[in-house]
């Protein structure tokens, strides 16, 4: 083996240890890490607010001030929804439990089996796994509890949104001190580029994933379902692991209202309206304003959603694809880690266009 060989393989194997080591650091910092990156996705959403209030003259202490308590406003208020949603949720399960069984017992009948081609039959479907221990009520209070744990943070949020507003208003100085003026020029103008187009699909993600949950929770609201707001915020969350996010938090509706109602249209007509609007919202809407950020590789996707749920659990799977777009539009930016972000795309005439900016 020659000396070329040699360092190629021991570059994979730093490679593989570097990949390694990272996942242990994000795993076993995850009680740091998860606070700090809500708290970047929180302060690129406020941050075009933070500059207005400080073009009209207000202090940066009091600019960061009134942020804190509009956070605070709204997180309180969530919290109390959900909590609420949650507790009625697991208090009345067992009369959706009951009724689940109720719907098995009258399939069974139907069919006309035996006792004995019944048994096998509850027992192909698991029913009693399901039901055990209140499993759906588990899973569903998982994901909200998994949630409430950042709140749970909140104070440490907090403090990682006044520190990262404030770089945020000071970089530019620094950056203008550390080299000389056509160099600051071209990392101003780069660091400009790449906080825009973060902050563009940051804000853009959170406003139409809170799209989807308000109308969505308003459909349920309006056809009389339990849980209506539970189910919109779920949604809202869901929304942000594409495509099959709200597509798994809708089946949990549709499943209690068919449960709550006695006919079966109504809970069919809802359950349909529900996934056009997410249709709408996800696969029309999104990539038109959005764009490019979300064109990332479907295989990409599925490996960043299976390792943020091994880093982070449920709240990795959340924000592991902003994670992914967000680190996209910043290799983007730099001309030497382009190619990587065209590696990283799906669309053919995205990948067409980033290789003639390469060429440029």
């Amino acid at each position: 083996m020659n000396s070329g060989d040699n360092n190629k393989f021991l570059n994979i194997v730093a490679g593989l240890f570097l990949a390694g080591f990272s996942v242990y650091v994000l795993k076993e910092l995850s009680s740091i890490l998860i606070p700090f990156v809500m708290a970047i996705f929180i302060a690129f959403v406020f941050q075009p607010f933070y500059n207005y209030m400080l073009k009209k003259k207000f202090p940066s202490f009091l600019a960061i001030a009134v942020i804190l308590l509009i956070i605070i406003i709204f997180a309180n208020i969530a919290g109390v929804f959900i909590v609420a949603g949650a507790n009625s949720f697991a208090d009345n399960f067992k009369l959706y439990e009951d009724k689940l069984i109720g719907v098995f017992n009258s399939l069974i009948i139907s069919l006309d089996l035996s006792a004995e081609e019944a048994s096998n039959f509850y027992n192909s479907l698991k029913i009693s796994n399901l039901l055990q221990n209140e499993s759906v009520t588990k899973f569903i209070t998982g994901i909200l509890t998994g949630f409430a744990g950042v709140f749970g943070d909140f104070i440490l949020i907090l403090f990682y949104v006044i520190f990262i507003l404030s770089e945020f208003s000071s970089i530019k100085n620094r950056v203008s001190v550390a080299f000389n003026k056509e160099k600051a020029n071209k990392v101003s103008s780069t660091l400009d580029k790449i906080f825009e187009d973060v902050r563009t699909y940051i804000t853009w993600k959170i406003i139409f994933s809170l799209i989807l949950g308000i109308l969505s929770g308003s459909v349920l609201y309006l056809f009389g379902s339990d849980f209506y707001f539970l189910w919109g915020f779920l949604i809202f969350l869901m929304h942000f692991i594409p495509s099959i996010g709200a597509l798994i938090a809708i089946a949990f509706p549709s499943i209690t209202m068919f449960l709550q109602f006695d006919n079966f249209f109504m809970p069919l007509a809802v359950t349909i309206i529900l996934i056009i609007l997410q249709n709408i919202i996800g696969n029309i809407l999104e990539p038109k304003v959005i764009g490019d950020y979300l064109n990332l590789s479907p295989l990409l996707l599925l490996l960043s959603l299976f390792m943020g749920g091994y880093i982070w659990g449920i709240i990795g799977m959340i924000l592991s694809v902003p994670i992914v777009s967000i680190i996209k539009i910043v290799i983007m930016n730099f001309e030497k880690s382009n190619k990587f972000s065209i590696l990283m795309s799906y669309r053919e005439e995205v990948i067409i266009e980033n290789q003639i900016k390469i060429n440029e």
